[in-house]
């Protein structure tokens, strides 16, 4: 039988990433269950629903903590508007603007054609196509 946090912990670790009671409960809450999307207030309800008292600047600052380790993707969808992503598979996503919903797409679903030649000195690293949708029930 394993620990409850045991399997992020490991996550965190093989990140690079010190597993601290805080990284740990947020861990806990995105990377041991479904793929979803959150946003740093959800996240922060979510943590505080647990009866943990996190600050939501340190929900901010390990969710980019977690981005920069590449446990999680940022979608900004709109300025100031960003979700964290825990699908790390290529994939692009449906973003209805009336709900704040984000979906994921199938990446295979969205064929892109040729790409442009990348400036010098620098490597293309993602594609990432959001298509935006309204009157969202």
């Amino acid at each position: 039988m394993s620990r409850p946090y045991q399997k992020v912990c490991e996550k965190l670790r093989h990140a690079g990433l010190r597993p601290t009671r805080q990284r740990l409960a947020l861990g806990k809450l995105l990377l041991d269950g479904e793929d979803r999307h959150v946003t740093a207030e959800q996240l922060h309800q979510n943590v505080m629903e647990t009866g943990m008292q996190v600050s939501l600047a340190t929900v901010y600052n390990t969710l980019n903590q977690f981005t920069r380790a590449g446990l999680l993707k940022e979608i900004v969808v709109e300025s100031g508007r960003s979700y964290f992503d825990t699908n790390m598979r290529a994939h692009h996503h449906f973003f209805c603007e009336d709900t704040g919903r984000l979906t994921d797409i199938d990446a295979a679903s969205i064929p892109l054609g040729a790409i442009p030649a990348a400036p010098d000195g620098t490597e293309v690293t993602g594609i990432e196509v959001i298509v935006r949708l309204r009157s969202c029930n």
